[in-house]
């Protein structure tokens, strides 16, 4: 798929026009769509400020009704570099101990980009709202640095750590073309249904024993 400023604007447009006719919430790509591997283009000024604050609401819209914790342009159908995550954390103290999971406020970044600020990783199980019904053990930097700006055009240059760096570099590679499933351990591959049955617990171990996949050495547990 070949991307330009106009094809990114008419994406939006019809986008936009989907969500007006169900509720505020636009339809989610699911893989196989070429949109989910195209690089998107960075935000340049493709729509006015409006525009794109509506589409950021859009998005924001989607991802709480599906329910999810973050959403890239690409899953709405658009290639443009844009995401929006929140995460209430929603989860139990040892859980959200292990996973070192925090609330994460509503946010939205353009043109993100991230790095890893150290080799510590951690792994656990992911989904994605464009593969709805299974996950997999996926090894994330613990702590990233995340650069890009705001919708007010103010600049991002942080570290983002624990469940909250998953989430963002989860939603950053979608910009460039990158699902999840590219970078997990396929052995973890799994139903929601028996991830919730069976590997329903705050880290991995028992699942790389079990399903007979290796953790990354240096793990973080």
């Amino acid at each position: 798929m070949n991307l330009t400023d106009a094809i990114v604007a008419q994406q939006i447009d019809e986008v936009l026009a989907a969500a007006d006719a169900h509720d505020g919430i636009a339809p989610i790509v699911g893989a196989g769509d070429p949109i989910l591997r195209t690089p998107v283009l960075p935000y340049s000024g493709q729509v006015d400020d409006a525009t794109l604050a509506r589409l950021a609401e859009v998005m924001a819209k989607t991802m709480r009704e599906a329910p999810g914790v973050g959403l890239a342009g690409p899953q709405v159908g658009v290639g443009l570099s844009i995401f929006v995550a929140e995460d209430p954390a929603a989860v139990s103290a040892e859980v959200a101990a292990v996973r070192e999971r925090e609330p994460l406020p509503l946010r939205t970044v353009l043109n993100a980009q991230y790095e890893p600020v150290t080799g510590e990783l951690a792994a656990f199980y992911e989904g994605c709202l464009s593969i709805p019904g299974y996950q997999a053990v996926v090894a994330r930097p613990r702590t990233i640095g995340l650069r890009g700006v705001d919708l007010t055009g103010a600049p991002i240059d942080e570290e983002v750590t624990g469940w909250s760096a998953r989430i963002v570099a989860h939603e950053t590679d979608h910009l460039d073309g990158i699902l999840f499933l590219d970078k997990a351990e396929m052995r973890s591959l799994s139903t929601n249904a028996a991830v919730a049955r069976l590997w329903n617990e705050p880290s991995t171990q028992r699942a790389a024993t079990e399903l007979g996949f290796t953790l990354p050495s240096g793990l973080l547990l």
